[in-house]
Order: structure tokens, then sequence, then C-alpha cells
């Protein structure tokens, strides 16, 4: 296979995941009813994608796995992902109704993921410092933020590590410490919204911080 094919591989591979997640996201039951982000595919696409493109084959491969596993055992990544952050955001709630219906994470997978979280929230900090236009349209940053009607980037975060099979949780893990023990270090919040203000027309974060 050639490299255009691979390339042309991974972009389908991609593309795919998003549906499958977007198939998920019109399942997931909205307190109150139907959200209208439920509704919006643009928007839903190029904040999925532009995460997804910052990873590389092994770990789609091992999320698109997770993604049909789910789906063959009843369960709905996506849902999970909202209900765990309920956890901060509506806590007797989740634990009357959510907590126990989901998969229990033990004591070693969870301070495994509160080291990925704190990194990635400090380079959220960082990012924010530097463009804080684009920063202020973000979500806010920390838990110690939530309301009952906000959801902070790391507890968003924290509820989706928690619905990652093992593997691809290792996966993720691993490509966060390369990242965070590269020369520069590779902020993958900055990657990340790069490919986003990409996908929404602008070349550069500088043109869209400039923008705004």
């Amino acid at each position: 296979m050639t490299t255009t094919q691979q390339n042309d591989a991974l972009a389908e591979m991609r593309e795919t995941i998003v549906r499958h997640e977007w198939d998920q996201f019109q399942r997931t039951n909205n307190e109150g009813g139907r959200a209208a982000c439920q509704g919006n595919w643009p928007v839903f696409h190029q904040m999925r994608l532009a995460q997804f493109l910052t990873w590389e084959r092994p770990l789609l491969e091992s999320y698109a796995a997770d993604l049909d596993e789910a789906d063959h055992a009843g369960r709905n990544l996506v849902t999970e992902k909202y209900g765990r952050m309920m956890a901060s955001t509506a806590p007797a709630e989740y634990a009357a109704n959510i907590e126990p219906y989901i998969p229990r994470l033990d004591a070693d997978r969870i301070a495994r993921q509160e080291q990925v979280i704190a990194r990635q929230v400090a380079w959220a900090a960082d990012f924010r410092s530097r463009y804080p236009k684009l920063g202020e349209a973000m979500r806010v940053l920390t838990t110690a933020e939530d309301t009952a009607t906000a959801t902070s980037f790391e507890t968003y975060l924290r509820g989706e590590l928690g619905t990652y099979s093992p593997t691809t949780f290792g996966l993720y893990e691993t490509m966060i410490r390369e990242r965070a023990a590269a020369n520069p270090q590779r902020n993958i919040t900055e990657e990340t919204l790069l490919n986003t203000v990409r996908l929404g027309g602008f070349d550069s974060l500088d043109e869209a911080e400039a923008a705004q």
C-alpha cells in the first residue's frame, strides 16, 4: 500500500469513528429532552475529527473496536461518557442512577487516568494563556468550576477516558507520555485546536485568535 493509500485509509477510519460516535450520540437520552447539539452534525464532526487527527492508527483501531464491542454488548459509550461526567455535575443522581449500571474502574486505572488528566489540564491552561480569545470559547478548565449546566474540560476528559477499554486507554496513555517527553513537548490541546480552526477555514491559531 502506498503512502497515499495509507493516508486515505486512515482518513476513512477517522470518518467512520466520528460517524459511529454520532450514531451513539443520537441514541443518548438527555434529561429535559433532546439537546440542540444532537442535531448539529457539522460542529460535532469538526470537534471530534479534530481530536482523532492527533491519533495514530493503533489507537484509532483500538477505539473503533471499543465502539463495535459496545454495540454488540448493548452499551453506548457516548451515553456512558456523559453519565460519568455527572459524578461531578450531578453527584446524587450519578450515585443513584448511573454508577451502579456502568463498568467500575479499579484504583490503578483511576490513578493512571488522573496522571493523564493532570498533564492535559496543564497543557490546556498553557494554551489558554497564549490564546486567550480562543481559550475563552472553550469549556471552563477544571472540575472545581463545574456547575449543573457547565461541564469543564477536566470533567469531560475524565468522563471520556473512563469509557476506553484497557487496551485503548493504555495506547492513549502512551501517546500522552510520549508527547510530554518530546523536546519540545507536543501540547495535544494545541494540536487539537489547530486541527479545529483549520477545519473551520483558518490557516493558523494566530489567524483564528485574531478573528475572535
